[in-house]
């Protein structure tokens, strides 16, 4: 049997892979769920088209990285796993319910016209928008913690329904509307690039706002993370990333509304979800229930995880492989004519 555990700290690997994964949906779905939600809000018939034909080729393969991210979850660390799911089953079951669908809605919308279409739209939109807000949800529910007891979860089936868990779910609906208006700038012209770009410039205003009340917020959620962040030397160590995100945020307020520049506002978009995730991680290390059970104390035997990084260390440089070419193949602008 593999057994990496006497060279490699496996359960701090797997917490990095798991990340990645959690990284690489939300920042690829992201940007067509975006679409989604800033979908009936188009200027035209035409520009619905050109969003809906800009996805086409990526937003199935996208989900792939959700696949991951909870099945890495169950695998390496069951007994997170075993926590976190009855305390968040809900907003789960909404989030699957809106890609599903999301996803049927994608699929018929190509094969109707007229009212049918208009009521695929819509359902497209809604589906787009109840997943986005139920992530958020998911996302404000973990950084506030679940009540444990032993080895279970010992709170209510609500307890997930707070004030903070509400604002994450409306701030990743804006950080999700402004992945997919950039996305939108870069791949598409005319009317359509113009919208977004104006768009662009509404979210991320917003964005900011929400970034600003987590980071306040974070630290009083645990004295832990108070002292992680405000510390000596630790402050020190962690200044840059916030001022990171505060540069890409000028940046990409510049870019929007001072030059033409089509793909640095997607890559700034990008950095700063990117400096976000790693200043909630950052945040929550070592918990992986906050604040119960470290990602140490959740994972599953050292034979289990070495197994199973053989098989990622084959399989995740393909899935990464297949997402890059598929991108480089279908490279360029987006018309409204169908090809799906």
């Amino acid at each position: 049997m593999f057994d990496f555990s006497t060279w490699i700290d496996l359960p701090l690997l797997w917490a990095v892979i798991i990340a990645i994964g959690v990284f690489m949906y939300v920042f690829l779905d992201g940007f067509d769920l975006g679409c989604g939600v800033l979908f009936p809000f188009a200027p035209s018939d035409s520009c619905r088209n050109k969003m809906m034909n800009s996805i086409a080729p990526f937003w199935d393969g996208n989900e792939t990285w959700l696949v991951l991210g909870g099945g890495g979850l169950l695998a390496a660390f069951p007994l997170a796993y075993s926590i976190l799911m009855p305390a968040l089953y809900l907003p789960i079951i909404f989030m699957l319910l809106g890609l599903v669908f999301r996803g049927v809605a994608f699929e018929f919308r190509f094969k109707t016209q007229g009212r049918d279409r208009k009521l695929w739209d819509f359902s497209f939109h809604a589906g787009s928008l109840v997943a986005t807000f139920m992530q958020g949800v998911i996302l404000g529910a973990i950084i506030q913690g679940v009540e444990v007891e032993g080895r279970s979860f010992a709170g209510g089936a609500f307890d997930w329904v707070s004030g903070f868990s509400m604002m994450t779910g409306i701030a990743l609906i804006f950080g999700y509307s402004l992945l997919g208006a950039v996305w939108l700038i870069l791949k598409t012209d005319g009317q359509t690039q113009v919208w977004a770009k104006q768009v662009a410039r509404y979210s991320l205003g917003f964005v900011m706002f929400f970034m600003v009340i987590v980071s306040v917020v974070m630290p009083f959620m645990d004295s832990r993370i108070m002292d992680l962040w405000f510390s000596l030397p630790n402050f020190y160590m962690l200044l840059p990333i916030p001022l990171l995100a505060i540069s890409a945020t000028l940046l990409l307020f510049y870019d929007l509304y001072f030059t033409k520049n089509e793909r640095r506002p997607f890559f700034l978009a990008m950095l700063l979800f990117l400096l976000g995730f790693i200043g909630v991680c950052i945040s929550l290390f070592p918990w992986l229930v906050p604040y119960q059970v470290t990602l140490w104390q959740a994972a599953a035997a050292p034979q289990s995880l070495s197994l199973m990084l053989v098989g990622v260390a084959v399989f995740l440089p393909l899935i990464l492989g297949y997402t890059a070419y598929s991108y480089y193949i279908f490279r360029g602008k987006t018309d409204e004519e169908s090809h799906y």
